[in-house]
């Protein structure tokens, strides 16, 4: 009799190291169902935010990593971190490839995000007077688009090429005083210089409304459209597939013109 209860409490215990072995098997498969992306807070984050019981109906538990610096997404997203990040525009993402080497690509193009001129005195560009002081985005691509932005409306005239620096400034009859500042830290220095070409997340956070602040704002045809960017090796992947699929959702679409009025638009 000992000997039979014996038997069975080794076939209880054995049973139940199955049973668990079988449970954390379970667990793992659920885990392979989380998306974790990277984004900046505004507007990406609360975009995101925007399609999570959608993505939660097809199986899917979108967890959203915030980062206020941008700066370390991609590599975030090459060390495998996250599964995709949203913060960023195509010539972005094709200098980060090309400078550091990361094999990263992009699924889907969301939104539009007009870079503006803001300044906390003035009512008007041509307001500007001689030797102004107007800072812009320090990251070369934004640099380029601000320094773009201000030879269009006839402030200055630069070189041609696309990664264009203040070094490119062929005329400025203005002699306006331009220095590069960290993007996010732009609407900090508003109130130090006449204005500020700034990024519109960044604007939208210092409660500027583009739409409505912005002496100048870049034209709805900009190709700086943001992107879902990922590793290659995951662009077909079940998970970002969905997940692009819901960012181009016609949901995606009534959540900008709701929230953000025409400052930000679709680009899809």
């Amino acid at each position: 009799m000992k000997k039979f209860f014996a038997l069975l409490l080794t076939s209880i215990v054995t049973l139940s190291l199955v049973a668990c072995g079988t449970s954390s098997s379970s667990n793992n498969s659920e885990d392979k169902k989380v998306i974790k992306v990277g984004a900046t807070p505004v507007p990406h984050k609360e975009i995101l935010e925007c399609i999570k019981d959608d993505l939660s109906e097809k199986g899917y538990e979108l967890q959203i990593i915030e980062f206020s610096d941008y700066k370390v997404l991609n590599s975030a997203l090459a060390d495998k971190e996250i599964n995709a990040n949203f913060f960023q525009h195509i010539p972005f993402l094709d200098e980060e490839v090309k400078n550091r080497g990361y094999d990263l690509d992009y699924t889907v193009k969301v939104h539009l995000e007009p870079l503006g001129l803001y300044s906390a005195t003035l009512k008007d560009f041509k307001d500007l007077k001689d030797g102004a002081k107007i800072a812009v985005p320090n990251d070369p691509t934004n640099e380029a688009r601000a320094l773009r932005l201000l030879e269009e409306n006839g402030l200055i005239k630069l070189n041609s090429g696309d990664l264009i620096t203040v070094r490119d400034i062929t005329e400025n009859p203005k002699n306006l005083s331009i220095s590069e500042i960290d993007a996010a830290q732009l609407p900090r220095t508003i109130q130090d210089v006449d204005a500020a070409v700034i990024n519109t997340n960044f604007a939208i956070q210092a409660n500027f409304n583009p739409s409505k602040d912005a002496l100048l704002l870049e034209s709805k045809d900009s190709p700086y459209a943001n992107i879902l960017a990922v590793r290659k090796s995951d662009k077909d992947s079940p998970a970002i597939k969905t997940l692009s699929e819901s960012l181009n959702s016609d949901k995606v679409t009534k959540f900008l013109e709701d929230k953000y009025n025409g400052s930000i638009l679709p680009a899809f």
